[in-house]
């Protein structure tokens, strides 16, 4: 069994439940925009994050949850691919999980427009049913992502990001979503204040192992449906880069900075850039970091009694250090 279907086998009902409840949030009178909702439907990717939803709602509550829950798992659902759909605006991007992206199939004024229909339905989803503790939870995580995104933008002009600011960026980028997940999640099911900051801490800390492995497969010779050395080409400071930085003579720094702002489309000079950071230690600094963080979230699940929720969120920690792609 794929690890993925192993995570969810606890919850495999309410999943497949889900999947109808999400379908239904999305409903418009505008048949384009049903057209454009159904299309975002059919290529769905892992669902990873209903996922954390409902198996931290599961893990607090003992087992229990109700309508609040599925709810959550929409409103994140609905809000995440708002975001996805603005984001490939904004890169240019034609491709998204193997499809064609929505700007691609209809331009970038409907795209907007449609990322600004499912924001607003994530937010009328909440108002509506006064869930008012979990829209303020993904209400954080939509801020946090997007002062990730510009903290990024403004330190790649300069190439100047240190390890704290690096650690900044992917937490507010990528690990802000995961923790509002977990916050959903044990909030749905009337936890405590201190377990809902706890479980947002805990997806905070996949999140950020989450994105580390991303960094290294930037560095891996295996075929993982993107190049090698893309995020060098792109300019983005990851973490075996700023190891690296930090850790050579000034005379090499300037050849590695002068390669990514300069050289950073010529193969040859970019695979010599990966295998400097690889000879300087980069990729096991950044494997140690990883696993920090691994062990962080690890700890945090060891305060709650065994189940099988408890089991498939460890699965899922190991799924997301030991993933391929």
């Amino acid at each position: 069994m794929k690890p993925v279907e192993l995570i969810k086998l606890p919850i495999k009902m309410e999943m497949e439940l889900f999947e109808k409840k999400f379908k239904d949030s999305m409903q418009s009178n505008v048949p384009l925009l049903n057209r454009i909702t159904y299309y975002i439907i059919r290529r769905k990717g892992k669902q990873m994050r209903p996922m954390f939803v409902f198996l931290v709602a599961k893990m607090v509550s003992d087992g229990g949850f109700d309508e609040r829950t599925y709810r959550g798992a929409s409103v994140v659902e609905l809000i995440h691919t708002a975001t996805l759909v603005h984001d490939d605006v904004v890169d240019d991007s034609n491709r998204r999980r193997g499809f064609f992206s929505i700007n691609a199939l209809w331009k970038n004024k409907i795209a907007v427009l449609v990322g600004d229909f499912l924001l607003s339905k994530g937010l009328l989803l909440s108002i509506d049913n006064e869930d008012f503790d979990l829209l303020k939870l993904i209400s954080i995580a939509v801020r946090e992502m997007s002062e990730g995104e510009l903290l990024q933008i403004e330190k790649a002009r300069k190439l100047d990001i240190s390890e704290d600011i690096y650690f900044e960026i992917i937490r507010q980028k990528t690990a802000t979503l995961i923790a509002a997940c977990c916050g959903i999640g044990a909030a749905s099911v009337g936890a405590t204040e201190e377990t809902v900051q706890q479980m947002r801490k805990f997806g905070e800390y996949i999140g950020i192992a989450f994105q580390i492995k991303d960094d290294l497969f930037d560095y891996s010779e295996e075929k993982i449906g993107k190049p090698t050395g893309i995020d060098i080409k792109e300019q983005k400071m990851t973490l075996p880069l700023i190891y690296t930085l930090n850790n050579c003579s000034s005379k090499e720094k300037g050849w590695i900075i002068n390669s990514v702002k300069k050289y950073n489309r010529d193969k040859v000079r970019v695979k010599e850039v990966i295998s400097f950071v690889k000879n300087q230690g980069g990729i096991e600094y950044t494997i140690s970091k990883m696993n920090e963080y691994k062990n962080k979230a690890l700890s945090i699940l060891e305060q709650f009694p065994d189940s099988p929720y408890k089991n498939s969120l460890k699965t899922m920690i190991d799924y997301v250090v030991e993933r391929k792609i």
